[in-house]
């Protein structure tokens, strides 16, 4: 069952070893200790730590996985994020793939992950991502792990490859993908999903937990934040919000007023 109501913030890396513009895992690590030590002091319930500075991505599919470099890094950084900061983790790595978030929080002992196609078929700017949901559920389990699978649900910077029935979707995605929870955005980073959507979302899938996954602000939270299960959240904390910027404590701290803890 998916955690009632943790508002996490999303540390993005700087470009791992095998990218283009990485410096160092030294340098990598250090800005994300600050932004983690940053989202702690302004409240958040914990990080979602994500191969941000790595685009443009792999698909992240069995044809097309990340290099070996980006799970051993996503373990490194979210370790160290548990350890010395003392949030939660989970695990974003992008574009798709789930199995090597999962290989992360194995190592990492993260609570979350976040795959963005579980199942179904996307065009995306990496091509077309197909889910890969079995799979996914197959190695969760040989990893006897409880790590929840939080799936988007018309996943940005995509468009499905077919038309899909929004009420069917979702019900397909919540009772047939081996997800833990759905996550809704708006079409590009930072962009929140529209009020009738998670409602829409909501009605069809009843008590099966709906999560933001972009585009929470303090304008806009009395609206979405009672809808929601959990947020996962990056732009708006970050300074002049700014999704290359450090996080701002600052910013941090209006949006955990705006969004209280108390909600569920």
């Amino acid at each position: 069952m998916c955690v009632a109501g943790p508002l996490l913030g999303v540390v993005h890396l700087r470009p791992l070893p095998a990218s283009a513009g990485h410096v160092s895992m030294e340098s990598v690590v250090e800005h994300a200790l600050a932004d983690a030590r940053a989202l702690a002091a302004g409240g958040c319930d914990g990080a979602i730590v994500e191969n941000f500075g790595d685009a443009p991505f792999r698909k992240g599919t069995r044809g097309d996985p990340v290099s070996p470099d980006v799970p051993a890094a996503l373990a490194i950084v979210a370790d160290r994020i548990r350890r010395e900061v003392g949030l939660p983790v989970g695990i974003n790595c992008l574009r798709n793939d789930g199995l090597a978030a999962l290989g992360a929080a194995a190592a990492s002992n993260a609570r979350w992950v976040r795959v963005n196609v579980l199942s179904g078929a996307y065009v995306t700017d990496q091509g077309v991502v197909e889910g890969e949901a079995a799979a996914i559920a197959a190695f969760r389990r040989q990893l006897r792990s409880d790590v929840l699978v939080l799936a988007d649900f018309l996943v940005k910077h995509a468009v499905p490859l077919a038309p899909v029935d929004v009420v069917s979707a979702a019900k397909d995605l919540a009772e047939r993908s081996g997800a833990h929870g759905l996550v809704l955005s708006g079409r590009r980073t930072g962009e929140a999903a529209a009020v009738e959507l998670f409602d829409t979302v909501r009605a069809a899938v009843g008590t099966f937990p709906v999560w933001i996954g972009a585009g929470l602000t303090p304008d806009n939270a009395s609206m979405l934040w009672p809808r929601c299960d959990g947020a996962i959240v990056g732009t708006a904390l970050k300074a002049g919000g700014d999704v290359h910027a450090p996080v701002d404590v600052e910013r941090v701290r209006a949006l955990r007023r705006a969004c209280p803890a108390s909600t569920r």
